[in-house]
């Protein structure tokens, strides 16, 4: 899978708003040149939750064992929940877990820095991970739009 599918692929989800941060927009320069996914079916920018998923080029401080200063390398972040979480790693979000590579290509595994809170990574999705990524793209994007509607129902009453 490629960037270009990826954002493709999330955008034609319901209600989508892909973020990505550029020169000029006042958005902090490491951030440029990612994507962040957001359940926004206004179109507007919300400023009271976090993307339900990221596709990010670059080293993040404190996450630089993901390597993902190699050429062609990117990873897709899912904030996939507690149930796709252990389905994929067979453990809770806050449990210890072995101590993976996180910069291995092709593999489900939990987010070297946010597994805790429930977020999966891959690094460079191939054949391997094509069709789990897109699963735990629309399992995290059926999340995010739960949550909307929850604030929007509580809102109005």
């Amino acid at each position: 899978m490629t960037i270009d599918e990826i954002i493709a692929f999330v955008e034609d989800l319901d209600g989508v708003l892909a973020v990505r941060p550029a020169p000029d927009d006042g958005s902090p320069e490491i951030s440029w040149g990612d994507t962040f996914f957001f359940h926004a079916p206004d179109g507007v920018m919300p400023t009271a939750t976090q993307p339900f998923a990221t596709l990010v080029t670059k080293n993040y401080p404190g996450d630089e064992r993901s390597r993902l200063d190699r050429a062609d390398t990117f990873r897709v972040n899912v904030a996939a929940g507690k149930e796709a979480f252990r389905e994929w790693t067979g453990h809770a979000p806050r449990e210890s877990a072995p101590d993976d590579d996180p910069g291995v290509t092709d593999t489900v595994m939990a987010h070297p820095v946010h597994g805790p809170a429930g977020w999966l990574a891959v690094v460079n999705p191939g054949r391997r991970t094509d069709e789990a990524v897109r699963r735990l793209l629309r399992e995290a994007h059926h999340l995010a739009r739960a949550r909307h509607e929850r604030r929007t129902d509580s809102a109005r009453g």
